[in-house]
């Protein structure tokens, strides 16, 4: 395993107090736990929505500054993550409905479990998007990535051509083993919100991630993938 950067240590960094404050919390003040900690646009939540944005940051920065030297559907996937977590980010805060004061439309308050500006608390009939989507659907999809796909990526040929052609990170196992790791210790949070602490801990995996992935070579000028 190559050195971690700066970054990547803060990042760790990062992961490990949020886990620390969590379980602290979590097993000693539950209440303090869901109505602050963990509350809706609360310190847990806020974060979250920091994280994404910065892989979305990340994201515009690879597509400008390597504009030149890459072909175009490099340039589509990586305009595809930016476009997808920054959407995540401001869903995750309901596109700052909160913090400038804005009301929900009639639509929303109907529609919405919370009532607020954002498609994932969405109910439509007597099934919650959240649950189904970015709970059930999300989760498998996440599975695949962190822990299958690494494995076709260096058995598979043709799973790594597409992989690299599409700008799509391929973990590294410490991201896997975090990965793991930060689900068996939200699992044994008994605090009711727990799994707001779970979605800053992907927000974290996902930064460290794409700021240095297995196939760090899509995010070089020379397209040559390290030997």
């Amino acid at each position: 395993m190559k050195n971690l950067s700066r970054i990547e240590v803060f990042g760790y960094m990062f992961l490990i107090i949020t886990f620390v404050n969590s379980l602290y919390f979590g097993f000693t003040d539950a209440s303090l736990f869901n109505e602050h900690y963990a509350q809706e646009d609360g310190l847990v939540e806020n974060e979250t929505a920091l994280m994404l944005l910065l892989v979305s940051v990340l994201s515009v920065y690879h597509l400008i500054k390597l504009w030149k030297f890459k072909k175009p559907l490099w340039k589509v996937g990586t305009l595809i993550f930016a476009i997808l977590f920054f959407f995540a980010a401001g869903e995750e805060i309901s596109w700052g409905q909160r913090i400038f004061g804005v009301e929900s439309s009639e639509f929303f308050l109907q529609n919405n479990a919370q009532g607020e500006t954002n498609l994932h608390n969405m109910v439509v009939g007597d099934t919650k998007i959240n649950k189904l989507i970015f709970s059930q659907i999300l989760m498998i999809v996440m599975v695949l990535y962190l822990v299958f796909v690494p494995v076709l990526y260096r058995k598979v040929r043709a799973i790594k051509n597409l992989a690299d052609t599409f700008a799509v990170p391929i973990v590294e196992w410490r991201h896997t083993i975090a990965f793991i790791v930060c689900t068996i210790l939200v699992s044994i949070i008994p605090a009711d919100r727990k799994w707001e602490v779970y979605e800053l801990a992907f927000g974290i995996i996902f930064f460290l991630i794409f700021l240095n992935p297995l196939n760090r070579h899509i995010f070089q000028k020379n397209d040559a993938a390290e030997q």
